[in-house]
């Protein structure tokens, strides 16, 4: 199992990140995640293990695709407006990485559901009540210190997610998440940094690092429940534990209190939306909806 999952990621680390210009006709090239991608999968051994509940590895892998994503077009926003370029840059390419996670997560979903639905498909032609994405990743893009703040929480959360998913029994869910380990590790040390500077530089931006914590903390109670991956091995109260325990740290280096948990009614994975998804659905879908056949 260990070989055949380590041959998988390193199919993926081949494959999955093609060129944008290569693989396939360009009439074959779709235009959702970039030209040149005929198949996120290809190369990839993705034949469902014996026993698995092909159901159970879709809901997975929509709602942790449906994080990313959403995620993804947040930091999106970012573009042209952070402090500095670098940080602009920093914030894209780390959307990116959302991006490429949310992607395969699509795939192997529509392998997995039997309906064959491509990345294109979940992403762009579903609408909010369908997604099912943790609500924090939904809430507007705030100031910078709720920027990387909420960089912080989600990065923690999904790594120690990741890191266990990574030994699941599903090879192609593994291989994923043991990719997005890697990332997901600069994301938080990315953010980790931000939160310390802010945190303990001027008074401003202690005030402001320290309001953001505030508005982030009614959200985190639904990550620290959330037993989606219970059944790949996961348990939630360990994930939990291991963000908590991130949050905790970075907050003492920043001379800020650590965020507590505060339950809030509802769920994304259940389906209950902010009123702040609708809307950035609608101008990620724009293209897509209008010409739903287009490709270049």
């Amino acid at each position: 199992m260990a070989a055949d999952m380590s041959e998988t990621h390193d199919a993926l680390d081949d494959h999955v990140y093609l060129s944008l210009t290569d693989g396939g006709d360009e009439g074959d090239a779709r235009w959702a995640f970039g030209t040149g991608f005929a198949d996120p999968l290809h190369g990839v051994a993705t034949a469902l293990p014996e026993g698995m509940d092909a159901a159970a590895l879709a809901a997975v892998c929509v709602a942790l695709g449906d994080d990313a994503l959403v995620s993804a077009q947040r930091l999106a926003e970012w573009v042209t407006r952070a402090p500095e370029l670098e940080e602009e840059m920093a914030l894209a390419n780390i959307g990116l990485d959302l991006l490429g996670q949310a992607r395969l997560l699509y795939a192997r979903a529509g392998q997995a559901d039997g309906t064959g639905r491509d990345e294109d498909a979940y992403a762009y032609f579903r609408e909010a009540a369908d997604f099912r994405n943790v609500r924090l990743a939904e809430l507007p893009r705030g100031d910078f210190a709720f920027c990387v703040g909420r960089l912080l929480v989600q990065s923690a959360w999904r790594l120690a997610l990741f890191e266990r998913l990574a030994g699941c029994a599903d090879p192609v869910l593994a291989a994923v998440a043991a990719k997005g380990v890697k990332e997901l590790t600069y994301h938080r040390q990315y953010a980790a940094e931000w939160v310390v500077r802010l945190g303990d530089g001027t008074a401003e931006s202690h005030r402001r690092m320290a309001a953001a914590w505030t508005e982030l903390a009614p959200w985190l109670g639904e990550l620290y429940a959330d037993r989606t991956c219970e059944g790949f091995g996961v348990s939630a109260a360990k994930v939990a534990e291991a963000t908590r325990a991130v949050l905790g740290q970075v907050s003492e280096a920043a001379g800020l209190a650590a965020p507590e948990a505060v339950p809030l009614p509802g769920s994304g994975r259940s389906g209950d939306r902010t009123e702040h998804l609708a809307p950035l659905l609608a101008e990620l879908q724009e293209v897509a909806r209008a010409h739903p056949e287009a490709a270049w």
